[in-house]
């Protein structure tokens, strides 16, 4: 059954979050989530670009030649990130000069040569927009999650502001790689223990549902 866009935007940000449930983009997750507005800015920044490619992507699926599609993908979703890296470098440069390497990295991010694979290759554009959106959106509220973790922790700030006064003493080792990945795991278990409960909670709801039925 074809799902209704506003299913499609609610699956890429909870159903199919690609951090969380698809664990998509970990190189970019990991390593710029050391302060929460790298994750928000890289987050949104991914959007765009997810965004674009697949609106463009799917409005040219039925002249792309199935043998070139992923050449054709990455030239499209490169142009959008080059876009996106000459915006932030111009009216952002110190998120730009914070992100670096990970801006044009974008490209090869394997979220979004996953959409334009899955989806935007075989539906409208309309839907691969909230495909799109929905998946960028995941995105940004999954890395800007674990950054604020991280900075709060580890540097007693969110988004710069210092939360605790100069007597704090920063746990250094939350902002490192190590912790990155501790912070990770310890908040996808949360999440996946939390999901479980409530898919058994709607599991055992609609038993008993079923069973007053009959």
């Amino acid at each position: 059954m074809k799902k209704s866009k506003m299913q499609i935007l609610k699956n890429g940000i909870l159903n199919e979050n690609p951090t969380f449930r698809l664990l998509l983009g970990m190189c970019p997750t990991l390593a710029v989530t050391t302060a929460a507005m790298n994750g928000l800015g890289m987050g949104l920044s991914t959007t765009v670009v997810l965004i674009g490619s697949n609106v463009v992507i799917s409005a040219l699926r039925k002249v792309i030649p199935d043998a070139i599609r992923i050449p054709a993908f990455i030239v499209i979703i490169a142009s959008f990130v080059t876009i996106v890296q000459m915006i932030l470098e111009a009216y952002v440069p110190s998120l730009y000069a914070a992100l670096g390497m990970y801006i044009p990295l974008i490209v090869v991010n394997c979220i979004i040569l996953g959409r334009a694979e899955a989806f935007a290759y075989t539906n409208t554009p309309g839907d691969s927009f909230f495909d799109g959106l929905g998946m960028g959106l995941g995105f940004t509220l999954a890395l800007t999650l674990l950054a604020s973790i991280r900075e709060i922790i580890g540097a007693g700030t969110f988004f710069g502001i210092s939360l605790f006064g100069s007597g704090y003493e920063p746990a250094l080792l939350v902002i490192m790689p190590a912790g990155g990945f501790v912070v990770f795991g310890l908040l996808l278990g949360l999440i996946n223990m939390l999901t479980n409960k409530y898919e058994a909670k709607a599991k055992a709801e609609g038993d008993k549902l079923a069973e007053e039925v009959k």
